[in-house]
């Protein structure tokens, strides 16, 4: 079978083909300078890439390259271990000195009953120069008092005060010597009362004496 050839008059003539090649080169250029340098490269000479967000888009992918042939070139990090610092020596506070504690003076509450007519002595048993506060009342009346010592080796009388028809005394008792020393009351009304003392200071024993 043999292929028919058509005719010179159906092929396209030489014109035709340039007229269309200078089109597709016009499209082509167009492409290239509307779409392909502002996505690819960031260049808009025409200003129509920007309206259609090419340019940005070529800026940030160029952008992105750069950052990242910047980043191969930088050497490697490594991550040197760090020595533990040393340990920091702490000085201990000095020993804080406890205040010395003080004993507290003795105190005591001694009480006394004396029917009419009767009389009662309390002692204290203090160092020569000793101080002793006290303070005595009576529950009801009155009474006579004798504050005074008997010295320990001659058993002379030594004074510090006398009261009669008194209900309450008080003051500070200071020993003339070692030995005892205290208050001798007599009751001189008709009915039973109580004497209520109350020491504190420096003295080693409180005895009512019989």
């Amino acid at each position: 079978m043999t292929e028919q050839i058509p005719p010179a008059s159906a092929l396209p003539s030489t014109r035709t083909l340039l007229r269309s090649t200078a089109i597709a080169a016009a499209v082509a250029t167009a492409l290239l300078v509307t779409v392909v340098l502002p996505a690819e490269y960031g260049i808009d000479p025409t200003g129509i890439g920007g309206v259609l967000g090419l340019t940005k888009m070529g800026k940030t992918k160029l952008a992105l390259e750069k950052e990242a042939a910047e980043a191969a070139q930088r050497p490697a990090v490594t991550a040197v271990p760090c020595a533990p610092a040393p340990p920091v020596a702490t000085t201990a506070p000095p020993p804080v000195n406890a205040p010395p504690v003080v004993a507290k003076a003795p105190s005591d509450v001694t009480r006394v009953t004396l029917k009419p007519g009767e009389g009662k002595e309390v002692k204290l048993t203090m160092r020569a120069g000793a101080r002793v506060t006290f303070s005595w009342a009576t529950d009801k009346g009155v009474v006579n008092y004798d504050l005074h010592a008997d010295h320990p080796t001659t058993g002379a009388y030594h004074g510090y005060g006398k009261g009669q028809g008194l209900a309450t005394h008080d003051g500070v008792l200071v020993a003339a010597f070692e030995g005892r020393h205290g208050w001798f009351w007599r009751n001189r009304t008709d009915e039973v009362l109580t004497v209520t003392l109350k020491t504190e200071g420096d003295y080693q024993e409180i005895k009512e004496l019989k």
